[in-house]
């Protein structure tokens, strides 16, 4: 799906009568009530810095960007909007979104033996894989690793990321991408 498709996609899941699986369940729901939330604002307030705008304008050959993702996903909420703003910076970027619970490439793209997400695979016109991004940016990995060893409740896993994420503004994803490129 595009990327525009893919926000539509949200609004489908808050506003449907038929409310369809895992969005049934009232807490993946409300995450994708809330990621909806977070997107919108980085989608208006969120900054590419100069030297990662310069570099994807620059980009002179037909790239092909996968970006693996789900709404329920927190931390996609925080990266995915920054991914679309930079495919919007050059014509010869193609952005294709895929559901990663419903047929993606997840299983080739495994993190730990996981289908952490989101992904970002970016490839040439051949189809030959160039770039892999993801999950999370380097130090948000470290709290989510720290996390999984932690006494701390479910909730301030969250919160803490959530606290991360909100004072990095999207310049440690635009930092490690720039690195790729």
């Amino acid at each position: 799906m595009t990327f525009n498709q893919y926000l539509d996609l949200f609004h489908e899941i808050l506003t449907s009568e038929k409310v369809t699986p895992p969005y049934d369940n009232v807490d993946y729901f409300h995450y994708t009530e809330l990621n909806q939330k977070r997107q919108e604002r980085w989608l208006k307030k969120g900054v590419i810095l100069p030297d990662l705008e310069n570099k994807i304008k620059s980009i002179d050959k037909v790239q092909n960007w996968v970006l693996i993702t789900e709404p329920w996903c927190g931390d996609a909420a925080h990266i995915v909007p920054f991914i679309g703003k930079l495919a919007e910076l050059n014509s010869k970027i193609k952005l294709n979104v895929q559901l990663r619970d419903s047929d993606s490439e997840i299983d080739n793209y495994l993190t730990n033996g996981g289908k952490s997400i989101p992904i970002l695979i970016v490839r040439d016109e051949e189809h030959k894989d160039l770039i892999f991004w993801g999950p999370r940016p380097v130090e948000a990995q470290k709290i989510h690793l720290d996390n999984l060893t932690s006494d701390k409740t479910a909730e301030e896993k969250k919160v803490e990321l959530q606290k991360w994420y909100n004072s990095d503004q999207g310049k440690g994803l635009q930092k490690e991408l720039l690195t790729k490129f």
